[in-house]
């Protein structure tokens, strides 16, 4: 069980330092602004071998990307792309770097964090063409990233969540690359506000409001936009012979009915699926654990399951 006091008065540091999107805050650049004057610093980031940056082709020119590479083990590491969240305007490699490291170091994996194009300035599906993109660049670049291809997972939180359940529909319909996994830590699946944990949770009493969701989506999608497209609301695709995945939830979050829906969604397609919540909790836990107790279980739990699913991977070619 969480300790409600602390979290509510993290939410309450939180609340002070994000931006009022949809109210007070409009505009994509000052909401920018805002979060990244106010981003807090990680004084001792956990050790992996090596971080580089680089860029790579996309398909609206240069996207960087940030590698995680993890230190020597007996085992060679797998292969992970992971999409950030931020409502696909706000957060990029650096408001993530933290994100990376975790799961190289947990899940012994090369992580291949990718700065797709944001919106409004590229509205949907950009992020999504990014994000298969990157995808395939990892997969091709396995060898000299010093990484299996044969254990290729897609992971991300929030709309980072919504990118790689997209880009691995992509890579099914696409023939490739195969994905062995993957994890969705509180994902965005459908353009529907009419949820009970919408009711419950939207109002502003933890964290992330409807009004904050309605924004990020209006600057997603952009005038007419078609929030029933498959590629932007995944709970609507045809999830049959998708990769195994798991998926995080949080019981104080608006998003927790389309992620639990959407496993539940997997299931029902034939695809194996776990999801958990994290009782308690909100959502933007995940990995901030180093300054809230409350989310080191969840999280913990979360990138052992992508472990897990790496190595089950791993076991099947024996």
């Amino acid at each position: 069980m969480t300790d409600t006091d602390r979290v509510r008065a993290f939410i309450e540091l939180l609340d002070s330092a994000f931006p009022d999107l949809g109210g007070t805050v409009t505009d994509a650049g000052e909401a920018r602004r805002i979060a990244d004057a106010t981003r807090r610093p990680v004084p001792d980031p956990i050790e992996v071998e090596r971080v580089q940056d680089r860029t790579i082709d996309g398909p609206g020119g240069p996207i960087p990307i940030r590698v995680f590479t993890p230190r020597p083990t007996a085992a060679p590491p797998a292969l992970v792309v992971f999409l950030h969240g931020g409502g696909w305007v706000l957060c990029d490699l650096d408001s993530h770097d933290r994100h990376g490291r975790m799961i190289a170091r947990g899940a012994n994996a090369v992580v291949v964090s990718v700065d797709y194009r944001r919106a409004p300035e590229h509205r949907f599906p950009a992020a999504v063409d990014d994000a298969v993109a990157a995808l395939e660049w990892a997969a091709a670049n396995a060898a000299d990233l010093g990484a299996d291809a044969t254990r290729l997972a897609v992971a991300g939180d929030s709309a980072g969540g919504n990118l790689a359940a997209a880009a691995a529909i992509a890579a099914r319909d696409n023939g490739g690359p195969p994905i062995a996994f993957q994890l969705l830590v509180y994902p965005v699946t459908d353009h529907r506000f009419d949820t009970a944990s919408y009711r419950d949770n939207g109002g502003g009493d933890w964290f992330l409001t409807e009004t904050h969701m309605r924004w990020f989506w209006e600057q997603y999608l952009g005038p007419g936009g078609d929030g029933a497209d498959p590629r932007a609301s995944v709970l609507r695709a045809d999830l049959r012979g998708l990769p195994p995945a798991f998926v995080m939830t949080a019981e104080r979050d608006p998003l927790r009915d389309e992620g639990e829906a959407y496993a539940a969604a997997l299931r029902d397609a034939g695809v194996p699926a776990e999801d958990h919540r994290a009782e308690g909790l909100f959502h933007g836990f995940f990995a901030l654990d180093d300054v809230l107790p409350d989310a080191a279980e969840p999280t913990r739990r979360a990138v052992e399951a992508l472990a897990a699913g790496l190595r089950a991977r791993e076991d099947q070619r024996r």
